[in-house]
Order: C-alpha cells, then sequence, then structure tokens
C-alpha cells in the first residue's frame, strides 16, 4: 500500500495534502487477493451444492468460509476507510480511489445475506438450477461482482503506471473473478461443467437441447470475450493475461462440479485454448485504435478456445452432434466476439457528406 498526497486547492484538500492516505498499487494487490479468497468461497459452497454435502440449515462449514471471506474482505476495505478518516480526510477522500463501487456493494452484499438466511427459513435449501437464481443469491452474486472490481476501476483510474505484472496482476486478477462470478450462475450452460455436445449427456442431444447448448456457448463466450476487450481498450496486456484470466476461470469451473475425468481433459484443452489465445494477442497487439487486429483477435480467440474443447470431447467422451452442428457452434461463438468487438471500437462517425461504405 502506498502513501499518496491529495493536490487540490480547496482548504480541506490542502489540509489532507500533508496526511499520509492508504491507497494505491499496494492496495490493490491486498484487495484483489482477499477477494481471490472471497470469490474462493462462493465456488467451495458452490461445490458442496452440487455433490450433496448441505442440509436444510444455513449453518453450513461452506457458508462459513464463502461469509468468512466477505468479512475478511469487508474488514480490510472498511479499516482503510476509518483509518484514513482517522488521519484527517472527509469520508469521501478516505476511500481509497477505485473502491466507492466496492463500498456500496459490500451493503449490496450484506443484505442479500440477511435476506438468504430468511428465504432458507422460509423455503427452505435451493437445489440444482433453482440454487443460482433465486432473488437472494442473485443480490450475492451483484454485490460479490462490485467489490471484486475494486482493483480494476483503481488501475483504469490511474495515471502513470505501466502496463507490466506488477501494475496489472490486481486488475487482471480482478477480472478474472469478475467472470468467474459470471460463469459461477451460468454453470447449467458452461461446457465443462455440463459437457456440452456430450455423447453421454443426452439432455444435449435432442432439439431443445441442441438449441440450449449451442446458446449456452454463445453466451459463456461473451462472457469470457467481453472483460478482455475492455482492458484491450485501455492497455496493452502483458503476455500470460489472458491465460491467467480464463485459465483461473477454466479450473474453478473444472472443478466445482467435477463428476468425470473427461471433465478435467476438456477443462485442460480450453487453458490450451487461452495461451494459443495470449500468443495471438502478442501477435496481433490489439486495440481500439487498431480495429483490425482487435476485431480478428475478438472472432478468433472463442474459436481457439471452444475449438480446443470439441477436440478434448471428441477424443475422450464423444459427440452425436453432427459435423454441421458442432463446427457451426465453434464459428458463432468467433460471431459473437466479433460483434463484441464493434462495443468497444466502432466505426467512425461520418463526417457531413461522407457515407459509409
Amino acid at each position: 500500500m502506498s502513501a499518496v498526497p491529495t493536490h487540490s486547492f480547496a482548504p480541506s484538500a490542502i489540509r489532507e495534502s500533508s496526511l499520509v492516505k492508504i491507497t494505491g498499487l499496494g492496495f490493490d494487490w491486498l484487495m484483489a487477493i482477499l477477494s481471490a479468497v472471497f470469490v474462493g468461497g462462493l465456488f467451495l459452497d458452490g461445490w458442496a451444492h452440487n455433490h450433496g454435502k448441505v442440509d436444510q440449515s444455513f449453518f453450513t462449514p461452506w457458508h462459513a468460509f464463502f461469509y468468512g471471506g466477505f468479512l475478511l474482505t469487508a474488514g480490510v476495505l472498511v479499516g482503510v476507510v476509518l483509518l484514513n478518516r482517522s488521519r484527517g480526510y472527509s469520508l469521501a477522500g478516505a476511500i481509497p480511489g477505485g473502491y466507492r463501487t466496492s463500498l456500496a456493494g459490500l451493503f449490496v452484499f450484506a443484505a442479500g445475506g440477511v435476506g438468504d438466511l430468511a428465504w432458507h427459513t422460509a423455503f427452505g435449501i435451493e437445489e440444482d438450477v433453482e440454487a443460482l437464481f433465486s432473488p437472494t443469491h442473485l443480490m450475492l452474486g451483484i454485490g460479490i461482482a462490485l467489490i471484486v472490481t475494486g482493483p480494476l476501476r483503481s488501475a483504469w483510474n490511474a495515471k502513470g503506471r505501466s502496463a507490466d505484472w506488477r501494475n496489472l496482476g490486481p486488475a487482471l486478477l480482478s477480472v478474472s473473478l469478475l467472470i468467474s462470478t459470471f460463469t459461477f450462475f451460468m454453470l447449467f450452460s458452461h461446457p465443462v461443467t455440463q459437457v456440452v455436445a456430450g455423447r453421454l449427456h443426452r439432455h444435449f442431444n435432442n432439439d431443445v437441447g441442441v438449441v440450449a447448448g449451442m446458446l449456452g456457448l454463445i453466451v459463456i463466450a461473451g462472457l469470457l470475450l467481453g472483460p478482455v476487450l475492455l482492458l484491450l481498450r485501455r492497455w496493452r496486456l502483458p503476455f500470460g493475461s489472458l491465460t491467467l484470466i480464463w485459465g483461473l476461470n477454466t479450473l474453478a469451473m473444472t472443478i466445482i462440479d467435477y463428476e468425470e475425468p473427461q471433465q478435467f481433459w476438456m477443462g485442460g484443452a480450453m487453458l490450451v485454448g487461452a495461451i494459443l489465445s495470449d500468443l495471438l494477442l502478442f501477435r496481433l497487439s490489439p486495440s481500439d485504435d487498431r480495429p483490425g487486429p482487435l476485431r480478428i483477435f475478438a472472432f478468433t480467440a472463442p474459436i481457439l478456445l471452444f475449438g480446443a474443447y470439441f477436440i478434448a470431447l471428441m477424443a475422450t467422451e464423444g459427440t452425436q452432434w453432427s459435423v454441421h452442428l458442432w463446427s457451426g457452434s465453434i464459428f458463432l461463438t468467433g460471431i459473437a466476439g466479433l460483434l463484441l468487438s464493434y462495443l468497444i471500437a466502432p466505426p467512425a462517425l461520418p463526417m457531413d457528406g461522407e457515407m459509409m461504405g
């Protein structure tokens, strides 16, 4: 954590300018690590639900770890705000840069936790897909997303930081945790947890299942790629960034619903896809001011990820999907990525009298 002065000509800011404020890169690293413990508790609780380790009580070891991670993260953030406040900063000035939204997320999560206790007491413990969509669980998810993105907002607003691992590490971990929170609530359609298109998973082999599987792949592709494209609007990412962001998420998704050995093969294949995407990113150096390479990357990276998945699927369990279906599914994930790239780097607006070709 660093000590930085506050620069302003306002009288209150002048009084604060000589005080030591806890904020900056060191605090970002601390919050990123604590957030990883917090989200790890979420996945531990999800694993317990998926493997019959819970009963009808709210008070379980899994909830204790999950909510303990929240209390630890919240305690550090609130403690730093109070410490900065005790050093003479105003309440707004005492909040580390980028963490005002995280502070709001603490209250959202706390409200969801209290509501979750009441919900479980009134309606019992949710099971399977319903556990992902109860109102209180969705509120918890929103709170988590707001909390864990503090290091990302801090890095985004910082000036003069070089785009290396030391400076961007907390932001990259933050994005991986955000994506993992998203995909946690999409367990029912993630290719590793549900083995989409698997020969032995018959619910994906009828007409409705095929459509659900293809749509699930497109949604997961968007959740994985969207935040990465946002990062590329701000930085040229250091090599290995995608291996961390997507690899950590893939590992978490592989473990949370692990039932069969082939899931590790398919998770490993997606990790290989992430590494190949890293090489592609390094080669193309895409950015919002270089839309051509950005669109190539946005189209190709999902194809590498999900192409690797289908290769591993066919080498293990196999698929009953025709070549038209599985190849088209891979292609559609690339189309989804390409369309997302137009939100990050939209075409230039025409000047008066000009027409789009």
